[in-house]
């Protein structure tokens, strides 16, 4: 994908991050995509659905996983404005993903570099390449300004 292309999927997933924050969740959104076309969208939903394992990326693979018909997704990328946790970050390797862009990094919980790196463990039987920090203001944005309503 050109760097237009990953812009463009990394906004359809602010796009879903906003919704979020509308509906009171965190603002994270999630878009999978196979062959240029979004097979899986997901916005947080861990409150609403009283579901912790409801993140955005979670949510987008499930879509993807029955669009496709195939709990495996390779050749699928997955866009997320944030930084995946180790339970997102595990999912996406048992998907067997071909390769994740993600927004603002997570320092408290990030998987891919941030509070720890399960990517690089060099044990792993599938690699998935992780790149982080397009349109890290922006998405970084959207949840600055969610966290700050709150306080």
């Amino acid at each position: 994908m050109s760097r237009e292309d990953d812009e463009r999927f990394l906004r359809e997933a602010l796009a879903l991050a906003e919704a979020a924050a509308t509906a009171g969740e965190v603002p994270v959104g999630a878009v999978v995509v196979k062959d240029g076309v979004i097979v899986g969208r997901g916005a947080n939903r861990p409150i609403g659905s009283r579901d912790p394992t409801a993140h955005a990326e979670i949510v987008a693979l499930r879509e993807a996983a029955t669009t496709l018909g195939n709990y495996r997704l390779p050749g699928c990328e997955l866009y997320v404005t944030l930084e995946p946790c180790p339970m997102c970050v595990g999912a996406m390797l048992h998907a067997r993903l071909s390769r994740v862009v993600f927004g603002a990094p997570d320092p408290k919980t990030g998987a891919c570099g941030g509070a720890t790196d399960l990517t690089a463990h060099p044990g792993l039987n599938h690699q998935t390449r992780f790149e982080g920090g397009l349109l890290a203001g922006p998405c970084g944005d959207t949840l600055r300004r969610f966290f700050a309503a709150r306080r």
